[in-house]
């Protein structure tokens, strides 16, 4: 009698334990995504704007820059750069600001003007009349003997006007120009020396020539002084002689100028004494810029 208890209750718990096996079996998975985290659910950034590339004729002024410089480096006269810009004081620029580098083209000015409408010129002014004027006095026989003969009418001689002559083609930005494309420019070596650096557009962007102290440095070909002073950085006594619309010369590192802003100069005319300002050593720095790009001087000098 005692172990039938015992029987009926490991039954019974036997069949509890089934019971909850079958129902832990039967209960739904479900499936949970991860909740994305607030970096996750964020949408990715936007890939940076690049900077904006500086139109034709303007430049945006960078760290470091001066307007001598930039002048320079576009093969223009500071002194236009100013004019261009409306600027009351060169030294008085600005990182990010956008300066005109190239004269203003016509179209540019008339581009704001084509909506507006053409003015009419006005009506031609009419001859004037060549008759005589009329005689007051009462006709005659004896005062028609006495008038002179009226002069014969001539048509008035009109000046001949001269056909519009077609402007020279401009030279495209980029294009390669050599000395031997204008007659009127030759060159000459602008010193006598050993050369002791050659052209390197990524280090040198010229030629130096050592020399001596107070040596004659000549302009290479003839133009006109663009710049005499001192004003940029790494060139010391800095002359600028500007030979047509594309070709310019610097002479740098000079003792002493000797000529000044604007004057026109001779092909081998004196215009500085070599020195050494700015420079480790007594030296000619040449450089030839074409369109204010630097070329290597060897393309344009006789051999020696």
């Amino acid at each position: 009698m005692n172990q039938a208890p015992r029987l009926a209750l490991l039954t019974l718990a036997l069949g509890l334990l089934a019971g909850c096996n079958s129902l832990t079996r039967q209960a739904p998975v479900v499936e949970r995504t991860a909740t994305p985290t607030a970096s996750q659910a964020r949408p990715a950034p936007a890939a940076r704007a690049e900077e904006p590339k500086d139109e034709k004729g303007m430049y945006t002024v960078r760290r470091g820059d001066t307007l001598l410089r930039i002048a320079l480096d576009h093969g223009e006269n500071y002194r236009d750069l100013v004019a261009w810009n409306n600027l009351r004081d060169p030294d008085d620029i600005k990182v990010g600001q956008t300066l005109r580098v190239s004269a203003p083209e016509r179209g540019e000015r008339t581009a704001n003007m084509q909506t507006q409408p053409v003015p009419v010129p006005p009506p031609a002014t009419p001859p004037r009349k060549t008759e005589p004027r009329a005689d007051k006095q009462p006709y005659n026989d004896n005062v028609a003997a006495s008038q002179p003969s009226a002069p014969a009418r001539t048509e008035p001689v009109r000046p001949a006007v001269a056909a519009p002559v077609a402007p020279a083609p401009a030279i495209a930005a980029g294009s390669t120009v050599s000395a031997n494309a204008d007659d009127r420019l030759s060159w000459m070596w602008p010193a006598d020396g050993r050369i002791v650096a050659t052209f390197d557009e990524g280090r040198n962007k010229g030629i130096d020539i050592a020399g001596r102290p107070g040596q004659q440095v000549v302009a290479a070909g003839a133009g006109k002084v663009m710049y005499a002073g001192s004003g940029i950085r790494g060139y010391g006594n800095l002359v600028i002689v500007k030979h047509n619309n594309s070709l310019l010369s610097a002479y740098a590192h000079n003792r002493k100028i000797v000529v000044k802003e604007g004057d026109n100069v001779a092909k081998g005319q004196m215009i500085a004494e070599m020195g050494d300002s700015d420079a480790d050593s007594v030296k000619l720095h040449f450089e030839i810029r074409q369109q204010g790009k630097p070329v290597d001087p060897s393309r344009f000098l006789p051999g020696r």
